[in-house]
């Protein structure tokens, strides 16, 4: 039976089609660098120790690029095999990503003594395992040198660390220190001293002002917060618009192949029915 213009005619647009493939091909390999990435981390690190799951960034990378792997790959093989179910599992994940995201900025600014309340505790988890975790522990220096700060609300939160605790029973020789990363180095130093925060703990707040940061990192992180409103706007912004679209465009292709169905549908019952 020759085919006829009804045959040829397809509701599903190449451009969306394709357009939504190459979109999640580009976070597909995203996803699979994070992935790399964390799984090295981890190798590299030697540890078959979990206990600081929490604060790992090694694992948080790993958790974020198979996510990432799982919702590009339903949206790939969807889009390039006009599957809806996977297109559907797509944009349904990818929803409520994306209003989980909008819910938690929102009860994160309504909240915001909550808020504060579990970032200090992250924190103080963090200083607790600062030494057991090199990722992490690179990490905490790089925001303590940043924002020129020390510990969660103040320098004397490391004595929460087991090796900087100021215990008579500390055995360490970092007792009653804190990391040099706290330190006030002076861009003339051409040799940083990674001990000057040595035994610092046990000074005045007045007095270990002259050698350290003493302000904590987490009011400091508030009031960077508070001035970078419209840069913070911008990100998150930036974030929801590749989401949005995702979701726009699977959505539509989805409408599309639905429609194609029915035109198919149709075509066969006429066929098969030369007298309707």
């Amino acid at each position: 039976m020759p085919r006829t213009k009804s045959d040829e005619f397809t509701f599903v647009s190449p451009a969306v089609k394709y357009l939504l493939f190459f979109f999640n091909m580009i976070f597909w390999v995203i996803a699979l660098i994070l992935i790399s990435i964390g799984v090295y981390s981890r190798i590299v690190k030697h540890e078959t120790a979990l206990a600081c799951l929490t604060v790992d960034p090694a694992l948080l990378l790993m958790i974020v690029g198979i996510l990432m792997f799982f919702i590009t790959f339903c949206g790939c093989v969807g889009s390039l095999r006009e599957n809806i179910c996977l297109l559907q599992t797509f944009c349904i994940v990818l929803t409520i990503i994306f209003l989980l995201q909008l819910v938690a900025g929102v009860l994160g600014f309504v909240f915001s003594d909550k808020a504060r309340g579990k970032v200090t505790e992250m924190v103080d988890s963090a200083i607790k395992n600062y030494r057991d975790d090199i990722d992490l522990q690179n990490l905490i220096d790089y925001g303590q040198k940043q924002f020129n700060c020390c510990g969660g609300i103040s320098y004397l939160d490391w004595s929460q660390n087991m090796y900087f605790n100021c215990s008579k029973e500390n055995p360490s020789r970092e007792r009653c220190s804190v990391p040099f990363s706290c330190c006030l180095i002076s861009k003339e130093e051409a040799v940083i001293n990674t001990m000057c925060g040595h035994g610092v703990q046990q000074l005045e707040y007045l007095a270990a002002g002259a050698f350290i940061n003493t302000n904590g990192c987490i009011d400091k992180v508030v009031n960077w917060v508070h001035s970078n409103l419209f840069l913070l706007g911008g990100i998150a912004l930036g974030l929801a618009i590749p989401q949005s679209v995702g979701i726009l465009l699977s959505q539509i292709l989805i409408n599309q192949i639905q429609d194609q169905i029915k035109l198919q549908n149709y075509n066969k019952q006429h066929r098969s029915d030369p007298w309707s």
